[in-house]
């Protein structure tokens, strides 16, 4: 991922606007270790928003989750990749907009599910998805699909110092 193109500073109480690097090291910094729940919000194919909790971490500057691939995500995902993706970080509230698309390829299964074992859940590549011996109940059964964010835009807004809230543009 590269630097945003744009920043706006959302923040109406004076203080100045928040730099990407500071979401960006958050999220680098705390996945997988912090336990974080991350939500996904997708849409019906009806129009109506969809939002779930999901596994998710930070690898090689792009944010990855999971998802089975009979749940309404990945299938809201198929028809339409545009979505949201939340979380509290520690100091920062984030959300992310952009597409999701499947990741299929060995090489980036077994980099991202390197990672996720390294935070304790041990995820390991079969086909063209990841398995593990345990995943929320909801997932149902393996293979589950993963996916990657492509980041179109982010907003921050800090609950600790320094405060701020700011937009960041990744395409225009």
């Amino acid at each position: 991922m590269s630097e945003p193109t744009h920043t706006e500073n959302l923040d109406r109480t004076g203080s100045a606007a928040l730099p990407w690097s500071r979401a960006r090291d958050l999220l680098a910094t705390q996945t997988p270790h912090e336990n974080l729940t991350f939500f996904v919000g997708t849409i019906r194919p009806d129009g109506r928003p969809h939002a779930a909790g999901v596994g998710a971490i930070w690898v090689d500057d792009a944010l990855y989750f999971k998802g089975g691939p009979g749940t309404r995500r990945s299938r809201n995902l198929a028809a339409n990749p545009a979505c949201t993706v939340s979380v509290r970080l520690n100091g920062l509230d984030l959300t992310m907009e952009g597409e999701a698309h499947r990741v299929t390829d060995e090489p980036t299964l077994e980099k991202v599910a390197a990672v996720f074992r390294e935070g304790g859940w041990p995820a390991t590549v079969v086909g063209d998805g990841l398995t593990a011996p345990f995943t929320a109940p909801s997932a149902g059964p393996p293979p589950w699909h993963l996916y990657v964010l492509t980041l179109h835009r982010a907003i921050g807004v800090a609950g600790a110092e320094p405060h701020g809230a700011s937009r960041w543009d990744f395409t225009r």
